[in-house]
């Protein structure tokens, strides 16, 4: 009987593992596509029924859900990268070959962290990449902006008390946008600006409250916001996959072919990582801000964006600057009163016009029923609400009397309802309204 021959299985090699991650990505990239391909082709399915506004909704939820998350991870990410830049050991027993190293504790354990000056002498096999949380960062946050702007740009996008232009208008100049201020800030990057970082900070933030005041003359202030935000979120990831990512893999080929390092490739990929660690908080703002309408509601939006985003800087470089044991007592202080100006600035007139006769609630009703019903009712007429917005109803004087300091808020304080003013209230209605909530909210 012949022998079989048992030869030992081989261990995976490192162009197998790389042949079965390709394989992976292929297989996630079909199915994502798959996915998309369903949700496209039900949405024609149920266009114009409905279960439109039903499907809008869950995609929103969901969209925004996975939005949330994987910004977290990339935040955190960059909080956490950062902090480890700046708090590292560099001077006590650390080795030629390092840059520095950081003892730390979390979650019942011990850990022991250290950075290389270039790369170990040989590349460990298992390296981590973090790159998966910016682009999936970037790809949910563009789909939320595709799904409640973009599919619904006459009701989000577009003001015609702002600028009376088409959807199709508004989407390509929202995008283009984008692509503007990537090409811009990285010839920024680029040039010998860079090398001056307070007139490379200064000019940026002029450049960036330029693109918040040209998406004001474009945009509602709502959509305004939420493209200022995209634009920073499109320069964080465009670092990421066209100078981080790129530049870490060239070090690593190097390393592994034991050829010279180029130096500089780390230094632009951490002055990089720097940049997108003081956008996040403005990001964050703009993430919430949709919330907040007297944020976007300011007769001057794009002020409370500059506002906001420079104190919000300030604020992450304190923290930077606590972290390197270099505090500095004024950054904190300053940045808090710069954010205390957005609320003061934005704060409603103590001295409205004059409510000289007494309003009913009958009158109150006629305005209500005549410019917000269209969407705030049991059964909306609108052509993108069909179902209610948050649940709110006004079909009763009851309905209007329960969401009287709602109603005081987005009508009559921030000016923000009716959506981009597309009933067309006038001052006198909104004044009328007032004058009735001031006088106590009578139901008589």
């Amino acid at each position: 009987m012949p022998k079989l021959k048992v030869t030992k299985s081989e261990e995976p090699t490192e162009e197998n593992e790389e042949i079965k991650n390709t394989s992976q990505n292929y297989i996630y990239t079909g199915i994502l596509l798959a996915i998309v391909g369903i949700l496209v082709n039900t949405y024609i399915l149920v266009q114009g029924t409905p279960l439109e506004s039903h499907m809008m909704e869950w995609l929103n939820i969901v969209i925004r859900l996975m939005h949330i998350t994987f910004g977290i991870a990339w935040i955190g990410a960059s909080f956490y990268f950062v902090f480890l830049e700046n708090a590292l050991n560099r001077t006590e027993d650390v080795r030629d070959e390092l840059a520095g190293n950081l003892w730390a504790v979390h979650g019942g354990g011990f850990y022991y962290l250290e950075k290389y000056k270039v790369a170990p002498k040989t590349i460990p096999k298992h390296l981590h990449w973090f790159k998966y949380e910016a682009y999936f960062t970037w790809l949910s946050g563009f789909c939320l902006l595709f799904v409640v702007y973009y599919f619904n740009a006459s009701a989000f996008l577009i003001d015609k008390n702002v600028m009376d232009i088409t959807a199709i208008q508004g989407i390509l100049t929202g995008i283009g946008s984008f692509v503007v201020g990537w090409i811009i800030y990285d010839q920024m990057c680029k040039s010998a600006l860079i090398k001056n970082q307070f007139w490379f900070s200064i000019i940026g933030f002029v450049l960036l409250i330029g693109f918040a005041w040209f998406y004001c003359q474009v945009f509602s202030a709502r959509a305004a916001y939420i493209h200022f935000g995209a634009m920073i979120g499109s320069l964080m990831v465009a670092n990421v996959f066209f100078v981080i990512i790129p530049g870490q893999k060239e070090m690593v080929r190097c390393a592994k072919l034991g050829i010279p390092l180029d130096p500089s490739l780390g230094k632009k990929a951490l002055a990089r990582s720097l940049h997108n660690n003081y956008f996040t908080l403005p990001v964050l703002f703009v993430m919430v801000s949709n919330h907040f309408p007297s944020t976007f509601g300011y007769e001057y939006p794009w002020v409370v964006l500059a506002i906001i985003s420079l104190g919000a800087a300030g604020v992450k470089h304190y923290l930077n600057l606590k972290e390197k044991k270099a505090l500095n007592v004024w950054i904190l202080p300053v940045s808090v009163i710069i954010l205390l100006a957005a609320c003061f600035i934005t704060a409603p007139s103590t001295n409205p016009t004059e409510c000289k006769t007494e309003v009913s609630i009958t009158e109150v009703q006629t305005i209500i029923e005549k410019r917000c019903v269209q969407c705030h009712s049991s059964a909306p007429t609108d052509d993108t609400y069909k179902v209610a917005p948050n649940g709110v109803k006004y079909d009763t004087p009851e309905d209007i009397v329960k969401k009287k300091e709602l109603i005081m808020q987005r009508v009559i304080l921030t000016k923000t309802m009716p959506q981009n003013n597309k009933t067309n209230m006038t001052e006198e209605e909104r004044n009328m309204i007032r004058c009735w909530i001031e006088q106590g909210a009578s139901l008589k």
